[in-house]
């Protein structure tokens, strides 16, 4: 019997990078609603009272950065100085200039030296579904991401009001022969108001917020999930965790990649999402590999299934993909790679038409994963192939 423990972290949308992929994905948003055809690689910078947003666009479309930086801000709740940062008085430094001719001639259809519209970098990007929840997620980084989502539902609903942006969560699971059996760690890490006055000293303050965040937060989550747990919990394991935010912990976009994707229970090909426009195949190709990954398992064709992409700058067609089962399916990987070939887009702009990606639906993305969310925006998470690759089997056979 193969037994093993895997864990997953996951990071609260107050998180100082994921507040970073918050606005520059919100700039990604703010350009594609004006011109779908917009190319933007944004990416920002949140430190002590000051946001520096930078990168490349090429858009008829037009953004007020600053009006939108402080928008996020105020949306994820950093509106008081003492959390972190203000958003009515923070220091916003926009520094975003043309895209490269080079690089748009790649890129647009019918220009460079090829017709069909390219790839907008090289680079590999993988995707990952599997049979463990009904999101056909991770178990680990699935409840991971729950934790952190009921934090910040619980701060902004005003059910625990001294909760403040900024956390972390990290869940261990158990393995029996490759299948989840128990929760064997969960950590949870959050800001929170400064309450020394009324609970006297840190340790008593501590407890008081540690016993909120297990029964309010973690042992409901847990719970839903259904499988035993111990009751192991670790919360604030410093003791204390009011200091945070921007001001605390200096935020980058693209810096929580394995966060936004499978809790490095899959590989990852090293392209961050936020700040990218669709043309950009680090966030297409990544979208249509989870796509592909999630259908097929959805089609019980196989219990998990790993897809990867490559690609060139500038050239359309893939320079490989591969469909992993890992011996879980009737068929081989080599039969699967030419089915998932045969009825799903691989090229940038058939990947980019087919999940209609030239729409507004980015900033929803920047926390709690791209991927394993229940919401219209997030098309990547349809299974609507699945009787498509079913038939597509049945003719094979």
């Amino acid at each position: 019997m193969s037994k093993f423990v895997f864990t997953s972290e996951s990071v609260s949308e107050g998180h100082p990078d994921k507040v970073c992929d918050a606005i520059s994905d919100a700039i990604v948003d703010g350009f594609i609603a004006q011109d779908p055809e917009s190319h933007v690689a944004c990416e920002t910078l949140a430190t002590k009272g000051t946001v520096v947003v930078s990168g490349e666009v090429r858009s008829n479309g037009s953004v007020d950065v600053e009006k939108l930086v402080k928008k996020t801000l105020s949306e994820i709740g950093y509106n008081n100085e003492e959390y972190g940062m203000d958003h009515e008085n923070v220091k916003v430094i926009s520094m975003l200039h043309e895209q490269s001719s080079e690089i748009a001639q790649g890129v647009d259809e019918g220009t460079g030296l090829h017709e069909e519209q390219g790839a907008g970098d090289q680079g590999l990007m993988f995707g990952y579904a599997c049979n463990e929840t009904p999101e056909l997620m991770p178990l680990p980084i699935h409840l991971a991401h729950r934790l952190v989502e009921r934090l910040t539902e619980l701060r902004k609903d005003g059910t625990i009001p001294w909760l403040r942006p900024d956390g972390k969560s990290q869940v261990s699971v158990a393995y029996e022969n490759g299948k989840p059996v128990s929760i064997a760690k969960v950590v949870i890490a959050t800001q929170h108001n400064n309450m020394l006055d009324k609970y006297g000293d840190e340790k008593a303050e501590h407890d008081f917020v540690e016993s909120e965040v297990i029964e309010k937060v973690i042992k409901p989550v847990l719970d839903e999930c259904g499988l035993p747990y111990e009751e192991s919990f670790i919360v604030n394991g410093t003791g204390r965790f009011v200091f945070g935010g921007p001001e605390a912990d200096t935020g980058l976009t693209g810096r929580k990649i394995i966060v936004d994707t499978y809790g490095g229970y899959a590989p990852h090909g090293g392209g961050a999402f936020s700040g990218k426009d669709p043309s950009k195949v680090d966030r297409s190709a990544a979208y249509m590999a989870r796509y592909i990954a999630k259908n097929i398992v959805a089609a019980d064709l196989a219990e998990k299934c790993e897809v990867q992409f490559s690609y060139s700058i500038g050239v359309a067609e893939p320079t490989s993909f591969y469909v992993k089962t890992f011996g879980t399916s009737e068929l081989s990987d080599e039969a699967l790679t030419e089915i998932a070939g045969s009825v799903f887009p691989l090229k940038p702009g058939g990947i980019i038409s087919h999940l209609k990606l030239k729409y507004p639906r980015y900033r929803p993305t920047a926390a709690n994963g791209h991927f394993g969310r229940e919401d219209e925006l997030f098309s990547w998470e349809k299974t609507d192939m699945v009787d498509i690759l079913k038939s597509a089997v049945a003719e094979r056979n």
